[in-house]
């Protein structure tokens, strides 16, 4: 069993992903406190269950990525399981079945951006203009300027959940050290960091 955790963006997200038999179980919350991974991660698996911890790498908020990941990072190393990573915004496209740009909130009313065959980016929401569906989690202020600009969010009843996508993704899941995930945040001079 495969645990996901990703704390990047709007919500919070913990899957137990069976890759044998291609089952998901999944803790959508919007942020929650960092003190209740522990007891969330309890509730969806016992850690004799566990095979690999796989953590979301960003884009998203430098604290709420560096408590997931931390978590994941210490949770690994605890038990000597394999740490795997995925970008964020990479399991939030790969919850629809169609291409798609995936956002995440960037606050001050820019988003993190990821299109097909293209880097993530920040953007201001102002610039974003037709193209690909968008999907992905952002607060509700957000939501609603994408809304004002006519570029609205699949509906999240059109989406596969988050433990899909990462079960579909799992393969390309890349191993990292435990001193090696390479997480990404906006800098304070308003730049994407890895």
């Amino acid at each position: 069993m495969v645990l996901l955790i990703d704390c990047a963006g709007a919500r919070s997200a913990l899957a137990l992903i069976d890759p044998d038999r291609g089952r998901v179980q999944e803790d959508v919350r919007e942020v929650a406190p960092d003190d209740q991974l522990a007891a969330r991660i309890d509730a969806l698996a016992a850690a004799n269950q566990l095979t690999a911890v796989l953590v979301g790498s960003g884009p998203g908020s430098f604290s709420r990525l560096r408590s997931g990941v931390s978590f994941g990072v210490g949770l690994a190393l605890g038990l000597r399981l394999p740490l795997l990573h995925l970008g964020s915004l990479d399991l939030q496209a790969g919850r629809a079945r169609i291409p798609v740009r995936a956002l995440g909130d960037a606050g001050r009313g820019r988003v993190y951006v990821l299109e097909p065959g293209a880097p993530a980016r920040l953007v201001e929401i102002d610039s974003l203009g037709p193209g690909l569906p968008l999907c992905g989690w952002v607060s509700p202020p957000t939501a609603a300027r994408l809304q004002e600009r006519g570029l609205d969010l699949i509906p999240p009843g059109d989406l596969a959940g988050i433990g899909e996508s990462a079960l579909r993704l799992l393969g390309a899941a890349t191993r990292v050290g435990y001193d090696r995930v390479p997480i990404q945040y906006l800098s304070s001079f308003g730049r994407l960091r890895s």
